[in-house]
C-alpha cells in the first residue's frame, strides 16, 4: 500500500519555473549594469 503522487503534476514544476524567472533577472540586471558602465554613469573605479 504504497501512496504514490499523481503524475500529472510533475515534483519540480514550480522550482524550474522558479529558477528560469531567476535567471532571467539576473540577466537583464547584468545587462543594465553593463549600460550604466558604458554610458559612465558607473566609474571606472568601482569596476574590478
Amino acid at each position: 500500500m504504497s501512496t504514490d503522487p499523481s503524475p500529472s503534476t510533475p515534483p519540480t514544476a514550480g522550482a524550474s519555473r522558479l529558477a528560469f524567472n531567476e535567471d532571467w533577472v539576473a540577466t537583464i540586471l547584468g545587462l543594465v549594469l553593463l549600460g550604466l558602465v558604458l554610458l559612465g554613469a558607473i566609474p571606472a573605479g568601482l569596476v574590478p
